[in-house]
């Protein structure tokens, strides 16, 4: 008898994982727009990061549109497109035309990830600005320093779950302007840890890193991780970066 009970819960507990591998093979594919032109200062990483996003694509049932013209930023392009993900563009890189074709597609409930550098582009575009969050400012030199985390409610932070820091080596940027009023902030920056700096100008006293936002459905979100090529091969930001995409394109909450 015990035997049998033994055998009923393997089948049982083999039933539910081939039903939760199903589902998530049968889930819809997330389409997802990689936008990296740089009209400015370019990040090499952007190589790199393209590369960890395609290689998740396999992984997460998502399609993706990498691009650096930006002239495809037109409503044919992205009504098919659930989220976009800006990968380190620089500058003034999406003509009025381009603009007003992204504010129309983000205004139909969709998504954005803003990974680094999407917050030193588009500096006169202010509904890009509110969508990103903060606009750069400075950094000191990239070197290794502390994250803070402030809370963990959010997908995005699920790889940091049990740990108060992470330390590890980027391009730490300051803002224009703190976002915290008018975003939900996840991470700062210990200042404490910076080391190497010329300056006191990229000190922020409080110092917001990862943010997110959600405004009438239109879902926005932002890390300052993605300067170097081993951000990209990172595995707690790998997940942290993957949790964002399907948080913005509503797969999970």
């Amino acid at each position: 008898m015990k035997k049998f009970g033994l055998i009923s819960l393997i089948v049982f507990f083999l039933f539910n994982l081939s039903c939760a591998q199903q589902n998530e093979q049968e889930q819809d594919p997330l389409h997802i727009l990689v936008f990296s032109k740089t009209a400015g200062f370019r990040h090499s990483s952007i190589s790199s990061g393209l590369k960890m996003l395609f290689d998740q694509s396999k992984k997460q049932n998502w399609v993706i549109t990498a691009t650096e013209d930006a002239s495809i930023l037109r409503n044919d392009l992205l009504s098919k497109i659930d989220v976009a993900v800006f990968l380190n563009p620089t500058g003034d890189a999406i003509c009025d035309e381009g603009q007003e074709a992204f504010e129309h597609f983000m205004a139909n409930g969709k998504g954005f990830v803003g990974i680094h550098a999407a917050a030193d582009c588009e500096y006169a575009w202010p509904f890009y600005g509110q969508l990103v969050g903060a606009y750069f400012l400075t950094h000191p030199p990239a070197q290794k320093a502390t994250v803070l985390f402030e809370n963990f409610d959010h997908p995005a932070m699920k790889p940091f779950e049990g740990m108060k820091s992470y330390t590890t080596t980027d391009e730490w940027y300051s803002f224009k302007e703190n976002p915290r009023a008018s975003v939900n902030v996840l991470a700062r920056l210990d200042e404490t840890s910076i080391t190497k700096s010329k300056n006191d100008k990229w000190r922020m006293n409080d110092h917001p890193l990862i943010w997110w936002n959600d405004d009438d459905g239109i879902r926005s979100f932002y890390t300052v991780f993605g300067h170097t090529h081993e951000a990209f091969q990172d595995k707690l930001i790998i997940e942290h970066i993957t949790n964002a995409i399907n948080w913005a394109g509503k797969r999970i909450d």
